[in-house]
C-alpha cells in the first residue's frame, strides 16, 4: 500500500507539472497573437495579374511572392471602391465610403487638388487613431489622398496627423502625369472637353453683344459689358495660371506638417520612401508599431530609379513593379534584422485594380494586368475591384495557405483593432469583419454574405455568397459603356463614369455566378438559371436593408469641396517664387529623426 501511495503521488506530481506547462504554453501563445507590430503595404493601381503569386510569369516579384509562400493568399479580396480616395477611406475606417461622405455624386470621384476643402471627416475613427490610443507608434509613408485643409492653408483638419498617425512622410494628394514633365496631362484633355465649348459660347456672346452695341441695334449698359469682360478675363487668367503652375501647386512632399520638397522630385523617390519606412521600424523596435507604407507605384506618372529602369520585360510599368518589389524586400529584411518577423503581421494589397486605359503619348502601355478579370480601375467588374490580398505572420498564420472566400479591404480595420486589444466603435456600423479566424483556418466561410459595390455614390452591383452554397452571385444594376465600342475599357474618357449617358441600366439586372464564371462573360437568364428571380428577390431585400442603414452625411466630394481654393493653397515659399523649396536632404533627415 505504501509503495502504491508513493507511485500514485509521483503520477499526480507529473500530471500537475504537465498541466502547469500546458498553461504556460497557452499563456505564451496568447501573448504572441496580441499586440503584434502591423505593417500594411498598399500599391496604387496594381493589377492582380501583375504578381507572380497570382500567375504572372514575366514580372519578377520574388519578395511579394514570398509573402504568399510564407503566409495566406486571398483569391477573392475586394477593394471597397474602384477609385483611390473612397477605397482608402474604407480601408482606414472599415466602412463603406458612402457612410463617411467619401463617395461622389458628381463625375469626379477623387480629390484632384491640394487646396480642396474636402477630406476624411474628423468624426471618422481610423484604425490608426485606435492603435495610437493603445500605445502603438503609428506612421504613414507615401500616398494619403484623403484631403488636407478645411478653412485655411494650415489647419490640417484632414491631414494624416489628424487621423491618428504620429509621423507622415509623403504626398497628401496623389501622383499625377502632370507632376512629371514630359508625361502629359490628366487635366488638359478633361479641361478641353469641359471648358472649350462654354468658353467659346461666352466669347461669341460677348463679341456679339459688343458688335450689337457698336452698330446701335441694342443698348447694352457699358458698365455691365465691362463687368462681363472683366469676370471672363479674370476666370481665364486664373485657369491659365493654375494649370501652368499645377506641378508646383499640387505635387509636393511633406514631412509631418512641413512641405520639404515643392515640386516633387522623382529622383530615387522609392528609395527615400523605403528608407523612411526602415528608419521608422528601427526607431520602434521596443514597442508595438503600425506602419502604413502606401506606394506611389504604379500610378502614373510612372517612374523607376536608375537601378531598375529598363530592366523588366514590360517597359517602364514593369520597372516600377519590380522596384516596388525590391522595396517590399527591404522592409521584410529590416524586420528580420531586428528579430521582429515573428511578432509582425504583414499585409500587401492594392487600392483597386489596374488602370487599363493608361497609355502614354508614345503608345506605351502604362497600365497593369488584371489577369482573367474583366474591366479595371473605376469599374466594378472584377478587374476593377479584385486585388491582391497577402498576409504573413510566421507561427500564427499557416504558410502557403489559400482562401477563396469573399473578403474586403474594409476587413483590415476590425482585424488589427482586435489584435491590438482595442475596442471596436459601438456608435457606428463597421462593415468589415475580423479576418483572423479565416486566416488561421478556424472557420472556412467568409462572414460577408453580401458585399455592396458602389460606383462613386451610386449602388452599382451586389455580391451574394449564400451560407449553404458555393455560388457567389453578382448582380449589376448598371454597367459602364466601354469606348470605343467593343473595347475592354473607357479609353475615350480615360476612366469610366457612373451616370447619365456613360452607363446602361439593366432591368432585370445582369446576373453572374462568379464561382462558375469569374470572367463575367455570360449573364444568366431565367432560362439558364432556374432560381433567377429568387436570387434577385433576396438581393433586392438585402439592398433595402443596407439602404436603411445609411445616414445622411456631408458630401466631401461635392463640387464645392473638390474645387481649388487659392486661400487653402499650401506653399513652402511664396506664389511669386513658384512655391519652390527642397529641404529633403540627409542633413534634415538626421535632424528631424534625432528629435
Amino acid at each position: 500500500v505504501f509503495h502504491l501511495f508513493l507511485h500514485t503521488r509521483k503520477k499526480m506530481r507529473l500530471l500537475l507539472f504537465l498541466i502547469i506547462c500546458q498553461c504556460a504554453t497557452k499563456s505564451v501563445d496568447t501573448r504572441h497573437v496580441s499586440n503584434p507590430n502591423i505593417v500594411l503595404l498598399m500599391a496604387d493601381d496594381l493589377g492582380i495579374g501583375d504578381l507572380g503569386c497570382y500567375g504572372n510569369k514575366t514580372l519578377r516579384t520574388p519578395n511579394i511572392d514570398s509573402l504568399a509562400e510564407e503566409g495566406v493568399t486571398l483569391t477573392q479580396h475586394l477593394a471597397a471602391s474602384p477609385l483611390c480616395t473612397p477605397s482608402r477611406a474604407a480601408f482606414l475606417t472599415g466602412r463603406y465610403p458612402i457612410r463617411s461622405g467619401m463617395a461622389a455624386f458628381s463625375r469626379v470621384g477623387v480629390f484632384l487638388f491640394s487646396a480642396s476643402s474636402g477630406g476624411l471627416p474628423s468624426e471618422e475613427i481610423t484604425f490608426s487613431k485606435l492603435l495610437k490610443q493603445k500605445g502603438y507608434a503609428t506612421a504613414l509613408i507615401g500616398k494619403w489622398h484623403l484631403g488636407m485643409n478645411c478653412e485655411s492653408s494650415n489647419d490640417f483638419c484632414h491631414h494624416p496627423l489628424s487621423h491618428g498617425f504620429d509621423y507622415f512622410y509623403g504626398l497628401t494628394v496623389t501622383n499625377f502625369r502632370d507632376c512629371k514633365p514630359g508625361h502629359g496631362s490628366v487635366f488638359l484633355k478633361g479641361v478641353q472637353k469641359s471648358l472649350v465649348i462654354p468658353v467659346q459660347i461666352a466669347g461669341i456672346t460677348l463679341v456679339s453683344l459688343a458688335i450689337v452695341q457698336y452698330i446701335g441695334l441694342l443698348k447694352v449698359p457699358f458698365q455691365a459689358l465691362s463687368y462681363c469682360l472683366l469676370i471672363t478675363a479674370i476666370s481665364l487668367a486664373v485657369l491659365i495660371f493654375f494649370f501652368y503652375h499645377f506641378r508646383h501647386l499640387n505635387c509636393f512632399l511633406m514631412r509631418n506638417h512641413q512641405i520639404i520638397q515643392q515640386p516633387l522630385s522623382y529622383e530615387n523617390l522609392t528609395q527615400r520612401l523605403t528608407k523612411e519606412a526602415m528608419q521608422f521600424i528601427g526607431r520602434n523596435t521596443g514597442a508595438p508599431f503600425l506602419l502604413v507604407l502606401s506606394y506611389l507605384h504604379v500610378h502614373t506618372a510612372l517612374f523607376a530609379s536608375k537601378n531598375f529602369r529598363g530592366k523588366s520585360k514590360h517597359g517602364l510599368y514593369g520597372d516600377a513593379v519590380e522596384e516596388m518589389d525590391w522595396s517590399v524586400g527591404q522592409v521584410l529584411d529590416v524586420l528580420e534584422k531586428y528579430n521582429l518577423s515573428n511578432n509582425t503581421l504583414v499585409y500587401f494589397t492594392s487600392d483597386q485594380g489596374a488602370h487599363i486605359e493608361e497609355i502614354s503619348s508614345s503608345g506605351e502601355v502604362h497600365g497593369g494586368h488584371n489577369g482573367i478579370y474583366k474591366g479595371g480601375k473605376s469599374t466594378n467588374w472584377e478587374g476593377g475591384i479584385r486585388v491582391p490580398g497577402l498576409f504573413r505572420w510566421p507561427g500564427v498564420i499557416e504558410a502557403g495557405a489559400q482562401v477563396d472566400e469573399p473578403t474586403s479591404n474594409m476587413d483590415i480595420f476590425p482585424t488589427i483593432i482586435k489584435l491590438a486589444e482595442a475596442e471596436l466603435p459601438s456608435d457606428r456600423i463597421i462593415d468589415g469583419h475580423d479576418l483572423m479566424p479565416l486566416l488561421q483556418g478556424k472557420i472556412t466561410r467568409s462572414k460577408h454574405e453580401f458585399l455592396f459595390h458602389y460606383c462613386n455614390a451610386y449602388l452599382n452591383a451586389v455580391r451574394w455568397h449564400p451560407r449553404n452554397s458555393e455560388s457567389v452571385w453578382k448582380v449589376f444594376f448598371f454597367t459602364p459603356n466601354f469606348s470605343p465600342e467593343g473595347s475592354s475599357g473607357c479609353y475615350d474618357s480615360h476612366v469610366c463614369f457612373c451616370h447619365g449617358g456613360f452607363i446602361t441600366w439593366h432591368d432585370p439586372p445582369l446576373l453572374f455566378d462568379l464561382s462558375r464564371d469569374p470572367e463575367e462573360k455570360v449573364p444568366l437568364s431565367p432560362e439558364t438559371e432556374s432560381r433567377f428571380y429568387e436570387i434577385l428577390r433576396v438581393i433586392h431585400l438585402a439592398v433595402d436593408n443596407h439602404t436603411k442603414s445609411l445616414n445622411a452625411v456631408p458630401n466631401q466630394l461635392s463640387w464645392d469641396n473638390l474645387l481649388w481654393k487659392p486661400w487653402l493653397q499650401p506653399c513652402c515659399s511664396s506664389i511669386f517664387q513658384s512655391c519652390y523649396c527642397d529641404y529633403d536632404t540627409e542633413g534634415s533627415l538626421t535632424e528631424v529623426h534625432s528629435r
